[in-house]
């Protein structure tokens, strides 16, 4: 976590989630601060909720510019309060966190690859009334013959409080160099709660009887179905910048959460 003291913030490019709230706080920020298009921006300013804050920084990953979320949504973990007053100083003040998207890279039943980066987790889910059959290796090396459940994750620090926490997945403190990997109502092994894995690590998801038990893999928001192997590692290349508050950063939620507040 750093500050970004040094950066002016002239140029301010506001986005809106289309809601009525998170129009109305675009067309007051503009009044104000003025609103440039975002390839000339010093800054995005996201106005919405949490699913806002993952496109912009999906539509916006590898460009460098650092991304601070108003919460014009519902739950706004990634945002930081609504205010229209001292815009500039608050960003001047903000504390920087730094994220490291997945890839996914999936191949289906017909041998088509695809694909994608996730900045919460990837998610290999079943799509039909039956449970999946996986099997599970790490850096080429087998760990888990089967794995019977609905599905199975690999969040990123800063997704593990999101469906990785729904999923009784551990909370990990953002600069943690690991990954969860945490099992979605696991039938068999039954006892089996998924494991901690160093962020170097990739991950290799085989889809057992992939045509009678079809499965979906999903990163963030973006699904691709019918897969039969699953890919997934983080890109240490690639650095998002999350700006917060002081004493509201992203780190301090994470700790925040893992004590129930």
């Amino acid at each position: 976590m750093s500050t970004l003291a040094k950066t002016r913030f002239e140029q301010i490019a506001f986005l809106s989630s289309g809601t009525p709230d998170a129009d109305r706080a675009l067309a007051d920020l503009s009044a104000i601060y003025g609103n440039v298009a975002p390839e000339d921006a010093d800054v995005i300013v996201a106005l919405g909720g949490d699913g806002l804050m993952l496109q912009v920084l999906h539509r916006f990953m590898g460009r460098k510019k650092p991304i601070y979320g108003m919460n014009r949504g519902s739950v706004g973990f990634l945002m930081n309060e609504f205010s229209a007053e001292a815009l500039r100083e608050r960003l001047h003040a903000a504390e920087a966190s730094t994220v490291h998207p997945l890839t996914m890279t999936a191949t289906d039943v017909h041998g088509e690859v695809m694909n994608a980066r996730a900045i919460n987790e990837v998610s290999v889910l079943r799509s039909s009334y039956q449970a999946a059959k996986m099997r599970i290796s790490i850096d080429g090396t087998e760990r888990l013959s089967e794995l019977v459940a609905d599905g199975l994750l690999v969040a990123t620090p800063a997704g593990s409080t999101a469906y990785n926490l729904s999923a009784n997945g551990p909370i990990l403190p953002l600069d943690a160099p690991l990954m969860a990997l945490t099992p979605i109502s696991a039938f068999r092994p039954r006892r089996w709660r998924g494991a901690l894995l160093p962020d170097k690590a990739r991950v290799t998801i085989d889809v057992l009887e992939a045509d009678k038990r079809p499965v979906a893999a999903v990163a963030d928001h973006f699904e691709i179905r019918n897969v039969m192997k699953v890919e997934i590692a983080m890109d240490h290349a690639t650095g998002l910048t999350l700006l917060h508050d002081p004493g509201h950063s992203l780190d301090e939620r994470i700790l925040r959460e893992q004590f129930g507040n």
